[in-house]
Parts: structure tokens; sequence; C-alpha cells
């Protein structure tokens, strides 16, 4: 369920802060207004992931934004299993995606992590990554709603975890899991109203 624990406490704990100053990075707000395109706090639903900078219009810069929150996730996973072990590794990744959701630099109001959840797993255990992206691609094609692709990737996290042969990342994978169904609370009673966003719509 978890992988052992080699790594000595202080360095798991300096990983675990590269993890997270690695996820804080709000690569979604930098962009956007890298490139004229507005606050994206005053956008759509407010977040600063790839799905809300899509309601600026730019598909560019969501696809920029998709693949940087992904790459800070992998990064800091890379990072740790090359310096340390496989528990940094995990440990890392844990703190990338509490970053990426409650990055210091705005006061701890971040995104909902999906890209970056998604970047860690492919970079941990790629066959798991593609499976959730698969996952998350047909959930969001059928419903064309952003959030159903992210919870559908989210909850068959960890069955494909132990379908696929890593049981080590089954509790990082189920507890990333809850952080997501958390963070889309909001969404979840939207959805049940019928009234959450579709994808493209502002």
């Amino acid at each position: 369920m978890w992988p052992a624990i080699e790594t000595s406490m202080p360095l798991l704990l300096i990983w675990a802060g590269i993890g997270y100053l690695l996820g804080s990075i709000p690569f979604g707000m930098l962009i956007t207004r890298a490139l004229g395109l507005g606050n994206l706090r005053e956008i759509g639903s407010g977040n600063i992931g790839t799905t809300n900078v899509l309601r600026t219009g730019s598909k560019g810069a969501a696809a920029a934004t998709l693949l940087l929150d992904g790459g800070k996730g992998a990064v800091a996973v890379l990072l740790a299993r090359s310096m340390a072990g496989e528990d940094a590794a995990q440990l890392a990744a844990l703190c990338a995606f509490a970053g990426h959701c409650y990055p210091v630099w705005l006061g701890f109001r971040g995104g909902k992590g999906v890209a970056t959840f998604l970047g860690l797993l492919l970079t941990l255990a790629w066959p798991v990554g593609i499976a959730c992206c698969l996952s998350w691609l047909v959930a969001a094609l059928v419903s064309r709603i952003s959030s159903m692709g992210a919870l559908g990737a989210a909850v068959s996290a960890p069955i494909w975890c132990l379908l696929l042969g890593y049981p080590g990342a089954v509790l990082l994978a189920l507890v990333l899991a809850l952080m997501i169904l958390w963070r889309h609370k909001e969404n979840i009673a939207r959805l049940r109203a019928g009234t959450e966003l579709r994808i493209g719509q502002k």
C-alpha cells in the first residue's frame, strides 16, 4: 500500500518542501497574465486550472497550462526518485498536488489539481497514468463536462493501481482521489443541480 521508508526523515521533509514549492507555481495565472487574457479569478469558475484558462478563448494558453501543471508534478517525482527513492517520490508527488491546490503565493487558494494529478501518476506508474488519462477522456467526451472527466479519473486511480500491478501506489492514489473529490465538491453540487458548465462554455 506504501513503499518501504528508506529515506531519512530530514531528507523526506526536504523533498516534501521541494514538491510543495514546485506544485505551487500557478502556471495558469502566469500564462494568462503574460498573454493579456485577463484575471482568471474573474473568469468562469475563477479557478486557475486548464478548464478555466480555456474559457479565456485561448486554446494555446489552455494547452500550455495543462502541460506545465502536469509537468511540475512529473518533475517533483523525477527529482525525488533520482536523488532519494520511491518513498521520497511519492511524498513529493503528494506535496506537489497539495501545492497546486493550496499555493502559498495565492493565499492557499489554488486549482483543483487534475493536470498535476495526471502528470505525477504518469511519472510514478505510467500504465496507471495512461489508464487514468483514458478514464478522464472517456468521461469528459461522453458528458462534455470537464469535472466529470476529473472525477472519473480520480475514482478509477486506486482501482487501476491494483489492476495494473502497482499496490505500493494504492494509498497515494486513494488520498489524491479523496482530495480531488473534496476540491470538486462545488462541481458535484452543480452536477446534481444540472448547472455545471460544459467544456468550452464561458
